[in-house]
């Protein structure tokens, strides 16, 4: 993925209130294969501003959820 499309997704969702976050996470989940690097790009702002403690829930979560 390039800073283009990273930047193009952030600008997308710049303005956005709650709820319509909330619609296109849940409208992303299970969608398409082509809005996966957004989500990505959604997860990547999530890791970044959380505590520690949040992240290693979100990786065994995730451990736990691959297996």
């Amino acid at each position: 993925m390039n800073l283009n499309l990273r930047q193009a997704i952030l600008q997308r969702m710049h303005d956005k209130n709650d709820e319509e976050l909330l619609d296109i996470v849940q409208d992303s989940i299970d969608g398409e294969e082509r809005v996966l690097p957004g989500l990505g790009v959604l997860f990547e702002i999530i890791w970044k501003n959380s505590a520690s403690e949040q992240q290693s829930l979100m990786i065994t979560t995730l451990k736990e959820h691959l297996a």
